[in-house]
C-alpha cells in the first residue's frame, strides 16, 4: 500500500514543481525501508534541517506523533535559484551547507509544496491533510519520537535535467502508520458493508411510486418548411396509414406495446394487442433513435386512456392478461 501511494505521491510531486518552479525533474521512489529511528537521525549532518510534519485526517483530529522530512541541499538551492530567475544551472553544495537567513525563507516556502501534496498522494485512502509544525536546523535534538522506535523510510530520487541527483527524505513512525491504517481498514469493512447490503425491496418500493410517461404514436409525416409556413386551421395532414394500423406504445423512449384506437367509457383509448419483448431498429417512418423487435404476443385485453402511468401499474399489465368487458 505504502509503495502505491508514494508512487502516486511522486507522480504528483514531479508535476507541481516541473509547473511551480519551471524546471524539468523527475521524481521516483527509490527505497522503502523499515529502521529505527536513532538511523534516520544519525544520517543527517550538522548543518542539516528537518522539517516537523503535523498529521491531520477528517474526522480524527491531528495525530500525536509527526512525521519528519528533509530535502538535499542542492535541490533546495537549485529550486531557490528558479525562484529567483536563475538559469537552468544546476546547484551543487557540500553535506555541511548551512542556509542563509533568506534561503531559509525560501527553503519552507518549497517545504509547503513538497508537504501539500502528500495529502494528494493520500488520497485514495484517507482524507489526510499535512502541515508544517516547525523547521529544525539540529535534527539530532529532536524528541518527537523515541529513538528505538520503528519507522519507515521513503526515500523519493529528484533526477534534475539529467544533471543531478537529489534526494527526498520521509520518515513515517510506526505508531502514525498504525493509526492511520486502522483509519483506512475501518473505511474499508464499512464500505464492503454497504456493497453487500440488499436493497431490493427498498428500490423496487421507490419504482412502485414512480410515474412513467405512456406516449401513443400515431404516425411520423415530413413536411417542408414551405408546407409549414402555409398550415392554418382546417388543413388535414396526412400520415400515410390506414385507418385502421397499429398504434406503438412508448414508455419513455422504448416501444413496450402495440395496439389499436377505439374509444372507452366516451374517451379515446388504445387496446393492447402485443407486447414487444425485444429490440431491433424501426422502420423508417419511426422516430429516429426508437429500437424495437416484436416476439412472442400476448393479447392484452386492456384499455389505455391516461396520458400518465404508475410503474406498478405498468408492472401490472407485464405480469397478467386481464380481459376486459367493452
Amino acid at each position: 500500500m505504502l509503495k502505491s501511494i508514494f508512487d502516486n505521491y511522486a507522480r504528483i510531486l514531479t508535476s507541481q514543481v516541473n509547473g511551480i518552479f519551471r524546471t524539468m525533474t523527475d521524481i521516483t521512489v527509490l527505497e522503502l525501508r523499515e529502521t529505527r529511528y536513532y538511523e534516520y537521525v544519525n544520517a543527517f549532518h550538522e548543518n542539516d534541517c528537518m522539517t516537523i510534519v503535523e498529521t491531520h485526517v477528517d474526522g480524527k483530529g491531528t495525530s500525536n506523533v509527526p512525521l519528519m522530512s528533509y530535502i538535499s541541499p542542492g535541490l533546495t538551492l537549485t529550486l531557490v535559484s528558479h525562484m529567483l530567475g536563475g538559469t537552468d544551472s544546476v546547484m551543487k553544495t557540500d553535506g555541511d551547507y548551512r542556509y542563509t537567513d533568506v534561503e531559509m525563507a525560501l527553503y519552507r516556502r518549497i517545504m509547503e509544496y513538497i508537504v501539500h501534496a502528500l495529502g494528494d498522494g493520500f488520497s485514495n485512502y484517507i482524507n489526510a491533510e499535512f502541515k508544517i509544525s516547525k523547521v529544525e536546523t539540529n535534527p539530532s535534538m529532536v524528541q518527537e519520537v523515541g529513538l528505538d522506535e520503528t519507522v519507515m523510510i521513503v526515500v523519493l530520487n529528484v533526477d534534475i535535467s539529467g544533471l543531478a541527483m537529489e534526494r527526498i527524505r520521509i520518515c513515517l513512525p510506526g505508531t502514525l502508520l498504525e493509526h492511520m491504517f486502522k483509519i483506512i481498514d475501518n473505511r474499508k469493512h464499512l464500505a464492503r458493508g454497504f456493497a453487500y447490503e440488499n436493497n431490493q425491496d427498498v428500490i423496487m418500493e421507490h419504482l412502485r411510486t414512480s410515474e412513467f410517461s405512456l406516449t401513443g404514436q400515431l404516425g411520423i409525416v415530413k413536411l417542408d418548411i414551405e408546407d409549414l409556413y402555409h398550415l392554418k386551421v382546417g388543413d388535414v395532414i396526412d400520415l400515410n396509414k390506414e385507418k385502421d394500423s397499429s398504434v406503438k406504445l412508448y414508455v419513455g423512449r422504448q416501444p413496450w406495446f402495440t395496439g389499436k384506437m377505439g374509444v372507452f367509457k366516451k374517451n379515446i383509448a388504445v387496446r393492447i394487442e402485443e407486447r414487444i419483448m425485444q429490440k431491433e431498429e424501426l422502420p423508417k417512418d419511426d422516430t429516429e433513435g426508437f429500437t424495437q423487435s416484436p416476439d412472442e404476443s400476448e393479447e392484452d385485453e386492456e384499455f389505455i386512456s391516461n396520458p400518465g402511468i404508475d410503474a406498478e401499474d405498468l408492472q401490472e399489465l407485464l405480469d397478467t392478461d386481464p380481459s376486459l368487458d367493452e
